[in-house]
């Protein structure tokens, strides 16, 4: 127990800040609004859903949520009415499953320290306080539903390994309890 104590507490040390990271993202901002003028020219499925949505959402763990959420659990083929409406349902299904794929490796490229500031600025922009997220998290693990569907077994692993590192330390700071065993 003391050993997981130390390792914590070595994480948090080595933690950005959500300031931070906000800072390093303005100044990619422009990179950024590069990507997009190239993209406004693109007229496929796939740069129609990156510019017109995904690129509003500001953390790569807000993208793994959103493109979880359109994803059908009976069929497993992604449903988004308006990629639909212009490019038909195959090319919808292909550019939101390629870009779930995409946004989850670069979650996975992420070290501990930027995972942890992009889920932190993800839970900070939630409607609910953080305590309370954390708290359903622990109970129902919601977080296992974002993975894309073509994901393969070494990367879940690692997913949920930092995930579960990442939540340990969120569980320190704000005091949540883990599961009762009793329950």
């Amino acid at each position: 127990m003391a050993d997981k104590i130390s390792q914590t507490r070595t994480f948090n040390k080595r933690m950005l800040t959500s300031a931070e990271v906000l800072e390093e993202a303005v100044e990619n901002r422009g990179a950024l609004l590069q990507m997009n003028r190239f993209r406004a020219l693109d007229r496929s499925a796939f740069s129609d859903l990156w510019r017109n949505t995904l690129a509003q959402i500001p953390t790569v763990f807000g993208r793994l949520v959103y493109l979880s959420s359109v994803r059908n659990l009976n069929s497993g083929r992604y449903e988004h009415h308006g990629l639909t409406l212009l490019f038909g349902e195959e090319e919808a299904n292909k550019a939101l499953k390629k870009s779930h794929a995409q946004s989850f490796s670069e979650w996975l490229e992420f070290d501990l320290e930027q995972q942890k500031a992009d889920l932190d600025l993800y839970l900070s922009a939630l409607p609910e306080d953080k305590k309370t997220v954390l708290e359903a998290w622990v109970r129902m693990a919601p977080y296992k539903n974002l993975l894309p569907t073509s994901v393969r077994p070494p990367e879940r692993k690692l997913y949920l390994a930092d995930l579960n590192a990442i939540l340990e330390v969120f569980r320190n700071e704000y005091a949540v309890s883990g599961l009762d065993p009793d329950a």
